[in-house]
């Protein structure tokens, strides 16, 4: 058996998927923690905690961390995102101990020293300046905002600059001993290892944790509205996006056909339509994201400022041909054809299968099993996608726009012409 999970006796979970025909090991630690678990005030935590994590322990500090790895050929790195923080390392399969060893060295006896929280500081609000400069990447903070609003599903993932300007040291000691706790950790590896020797190896390096904590998190509250930006910018940058499912919602994998078809991919019908045939934009796309409870449909597309007006209608048009007429069926086969290839060619990454096990057993309490999902893309019907497709669009839709937005047109007219 390739995939096999091992959970210790302080809730800590490890998880392993063997693949004896490589060198190499991916290996890292998944939390079941993000932005959203954040108290508001203190926005941005998540985030600069992964970044400390990095910065000395009781034994290294932190340049030997990063070399010890390098040294081996190996690489390291972290990241945080709504639901889930994960710091990883990929390195030869002789050096799967040293990974762990300093995995476990970081989540555990990392000092959050008071100089390197002030280095620190100014690093996130550079980072913050960086997206702020980047309007691609600030108008989908604020389509989350809108979407999520006055709740930390909503809030920016690197935090405000008045925040992480007074960000304590307290601050991110307590959120360590609250959510780095062992039932919210899993311990993932892919390559060339034996699930025994890592699960031998974690139970005599995990003993440190904090104690497990039952914390309830707060419900997702889907919103919507509008929030325009006016800036001096060559392109006008609009987001229009509507509540979707959950992960655990069984239409699930209509939702990620449905996003392929109208805007996944330069044979979608968005980029056919939009880019192709009428010359609106550079760029222009759809996805699909779910969290736990929730989920939103998103539209984005780039354009100049006077072609904004001609822009939206044709977006909405589009939207309403998914949903009043059937889908064709080489564009489901197609669809389909796309989720079963995203699926088993990011496979061929270690590091990836490393991270597909880890989400899956936080957010489904068991491991992915690929054969599982490939028939449940199979089932996916043409009914089924136009029946989503109406309950989607249905929702109030959330616009976000960046950019010189004189000609687009208001949230109540777009919103009626939706309606319509």
């Amino acid at each position: 058996m390739t995939i096999q999970v091992t959970t210790l006796e302080n809730g800590l979970r490890v998880v392993t998927d063997t693949v004896n025909t490589v060198d190499s090991v991916a290996i890292g630690i998944w939390a079941g923690v993000g932005t959203r678990d954040e108290d508001m005030a203190v926005n941005g935590v998540a985030h600069m905690v992964e970044h400390m994590m990095f910065k000395g322990t009781k034994t290294r500090d932190a340049g030997r961390i990063s070399e010890e790895i390098e040294d081996v050929g190996g690489s390291i790195n972290a990241y945080t995102s709504r639901e889930i923080t994960a710091y990883h390392i990929h390195v030869l399969k002789e050096h799967a101990g040293l990974a762990l060893e300093v995995l476990a060295d970081l989540i555990q006896n990392s000092t959050l020293p008071d100089d390197e929280v002030e280095r620190e500081r100014k690093v996130i609000l550079q980072e913050i300046g960086m997206s702020n400069d980047t309007p691609d990447d600030l108008v989908f903070d604020h389509y989350q905002e809108t979407a999520y609003p006055k709740q930390a599903l909503g809030a920016p993932i690197l935090g405000t600059p008045d925040i992480i300007s007074g960000m304590t040291r307290d601050s991110l000691t307590s959120y360590v001993r609250t959510f780095y706790t062992p039932s919210r950790l899993v311990i993932s590896a892919a390559g060339n290892i034996r699930h025994d020797d890592l699960v031998k190896m974690a139970r005599a390096q995990f003993q440190n944790l904090p104690e497990n904590q039952d914390i309830h998190q707060p419900s997702a509250s889907y919103i919507g509205g509008d929030h325009r930006l006016e800036k001096d910018l060559e392109q006008a940058h609009v987001v229009l996006g509507f509540r979707s499912i959950s992960r655990h919602d069984p239409r699930y994998f209509d939702a990620i056909a449905l996003s392929t078809i109208l805007g996944g991919g330069m044979s979608s019908r968005l980029f056919q339509e939009v880019r192709e045939k009428r010359g609106l934009v550079y760029s222009v796309f759809s996805f699909h994201s779910s969290y736990a409870d929730d989920g939103q449909f998103v539209l984005y597309a780039g354009t100049g400022p006077d072609r904004l007006q001609e822009l939206m209608p044709v977006l909405v048009d589009e939207i309403h041909k998914v949903v009043q007429s059937p889908v064709k069926d080489n564009e489901l086969a197609r669809a389909k054809t796309q989720m079963r290839s995203n699926l088993l060619m990011a496979r061929e990454s270690m590091m990836t299968r490393a991270g597909q096990q880890a989400k899956h057993l936080i957010n489904f309490k068991e491991t992915l099993d690929v054969e599982k999902l490939l028939q449940e893309i199979d089932g996916v019907n043409i009914a089924s996608i136009q029946s989503l497709a109406a309950d989607i669009f249905s929702s109030a839709p959330t616009i976000a726009a960046l950019g010189p937005l004189k000609q687009l047109d208001s949230y109540d007219k777009i919103a009626k012409r939706l309606a319509s």
